[in-house]
């Protein structure tokens, strides 16, 4: 099964895409890591990448898109994949399509940006040891002290709630024309995830896809 997870920055993609790849035996194709992978192993569109980053450029849609399409030839794609980050715009979505790259589904998971702001400005992380807090749904037993380490707990720069709304209008506007791309493929199933717990997130993706 050849999927993709789409939702706003906080929307829990990560977390069923990890929770899919383990029931249906199958990779989660993050662009993070095969980027650092194909620099670790010095491919050409590695080497390619490298050039862009070390300039402090970004690194442009064909590059990351050559990556991708070198991974999903790799044996363990056979039985199919859950791509994680990509594509974020139509641009990349069409060229994807031209490379021969199609999906059985693709999955939006529809959370409102005030649940968004809400769900990641809780967010806290310690600082010590980086274990993953949020003052409401998984609060430390002490405020501000990681019940691990006794480290202090901070909010990152990318959970602030003006950082989680820069990165949620460029969600709407680059990202959000996908579903109906998506959708006029007959490929799109749209899961409501406000206010939903991540079992009944699973729960809701698992009968769209029939599992």
């Amino acid at each position: 099964m050849k999927l993709i997870f789409l939702g706003a920055p906080g929307a829990g993609k990560g977390t069923q895409a990890d929770i899919f790849a383990a029931k249906l035996g199958i990779p989660t194709i993050s662009t993070g890591n095969i980027l650092r992978a194909a620099i670790a192993d010095g491919t050409e569109t590695g080497k390619k990448a490298k050039s862009y980053m070390d300039a402090g450029q970004l690194v442009p849609d064909e590059v990351i898109l050559n990556i991708v399409k070198e991974r999903l030839e790799q044996p363990d794609c056979q039985k199919g994949y859950i791509l994680d980050g990509v594509p974020r715009t139509l641009a990349q979505a069409q060229a994807l399509e031209e490379m021969g790259v199609t999906f059985d589904k693709v999955i939006s998971l529809e959370v409102s940006d005030e649940s968004i702001v809400n769900r990641m400005s809780g967010r806290r992380v310690c600082a010590k040891c980086g274990a993953p807090y949020h003052i409401a749904a998984k609060p430390p037993k002490t405020e501000g002290v990681c019940d691990a380490c006794g480290g202090a707990l901070i909010q990152r720069k990318d959970d602030a709630a003006e950082t989680v709304l820069d990165r949620l209008r460029v969600y709407h506007a680059e990202t959000e024309p996908l579903k109906a791309f998506y959708a006029q493929r007959g490929v799109l199933e749209t899961v409501q995830g406000d206010g939903a717990s991540i079992e009944e997130t699973t729960q809701a993706v698992s009968q769209v896809l029939g599992l």
